[in-house]
């Protein structure tokens, strides 16, 4: 790397991640192209330092200082490709942020991510988790992406099916720091129809008849529920949804509707998708709060940081949220942040 180029040393990572959690990195490089991530992560590699990929640091929790080189990815540029009268490729560089992108796509008349606004962190980083809402995921409208492969430190192109998509799970979260996303590209179209089904976005918008909305005033409708349920990370420190929700088999679910007739369920073709939020509510945590961290009062699912706390806090609190829900349900709850160590 050029000397223009050095990383930088000792840089504090409070303030680039959503759940502020205080943290040091020994080497931290953005990188706004191939080639100076590849330049980045040579010098790594040559230093013999692990490597840790940063985004918009939205679904991770820094579990104490990194001994090696943050990379935060600053890959820029929105254009569109591939357009018809009614279809057109969204390109996204992998440090666009996502809800600017959505709002972008919305304003431009093309549906296919509306219900994704509001979503926290980066163009690049939505692949890796499969992000998902109100009834909507990245894999429906995801065409391609571009990503270095760092075993051959080649570019490659992957496809949809490549990725490997499931429930927030990827090819990326499968083979953690394989790939690093550096393009996104993103097929919509101005016909494609509104997806309105979700419960509250359904409740929300009421008597409104489909052909009178647009992906506009979808966007706009999932930003007021959101804010109505969320925090804002800027104001209340936060990773959004800190689990998943589970699947568990039929007969299970039958066994646990027996005895708590209220508990949420969605059939899936694995077997029932529990509602998260809804066991660890029964298990008395939302609006939890201890000298430093907590459960938000609005939505169980989401875990805060209030007054300074550490990565350490909050994976403790977690801890013992998902010990609870396992021992009063028998459902063992997975997180949805990724841990830096």
């Amino acid at each position: 790397m050029s000397a223009q180029a050095e990383p930088r040393e000792f840089v504090e990572l409070g303030d680039l991640n959503t759940l502020h959690v205080p943290a040091v990195a020994r080497y931290y490089q953005e990188v706004a192209d191939a080639e100076a991530l590849q330049a980045a992560l040579g010098w790594a590699e040559a230093k013999g330092l692990p490597v840790q990929i940063l985004g918009g640091g939205s679904n991770l929790v820094f579990d104490g200082d990194f001994p090696g080189l943050v990379v935060r990815i600053a890959v820029r540029g929105r254009s569109w490709e591939q357009a018809a009268q009614q279809a057109a490729t969204l390109v996204l560089g992998a440090g666009e942020n996502w809800h600017e992108a959505v709002l972008y796509a919305a304003g431009a008349g093309y549906r296919g991510i509306e219900n994704l606004a509001l979503i926290p962190g980066t163009a690049g980083a939505a692949p890796v988790q499969n992000i998902g809402a109100y009834g909507v995921e990245l894999c429906d409208t995801l065409e391609s992406l571009t990503a270095l492969d760092r075993r051959s430190g080649e570019l490659v192109t992957l496809t949809n099916a490549d990725c490997r998509f499931a429930y927030r799970d990827s090819l990326f979260k499968q083979n953690p720091g394989l790939y690093v996303i550096l393009e996104v590209r993103l097929r919509l179209a101005r016909d494609k129809p509104l997806a309105l089904g979700y419960g509250d976005l359904e409740a929300y918008l009421g008597q409104v008849e489909p052909a009178e909305l647009t992906a506009m005033a979808v966007a706009e409708a999932v930003m007021a529920i959101r804010r109505r349920k969320l925090p804002d990370p800027e104001m209340i420190p936060n990773a959004g949804s800190f689990f998943k929700n589970p699947v568990v088999p039929a007969a299970q679910f039958d066994e646990l509707q027996a005895s708590h007739p209220d508990i949420v369920g969605y059939p899936q073709s694995e077997g029932v998708k529990l509602a998260a939020a809804w066991l660890i509510d029964r298990c008395g945590w939302k609006g939890y709060r201890n000298a430093r961290v907590g459960v938000h009062n609005r939505q169980a699912l989401v875990l805060i940081n209030h007054s300074g706390g550490s990565g350490r806090d909050i994976l403790a609190l977690a801890a013992t949220i998902r010990d609870s829900v396992r021992d009063q349900f028998g459902v063992v709850l997975e997180m949805e942040p990724g841990i830096v160590r």
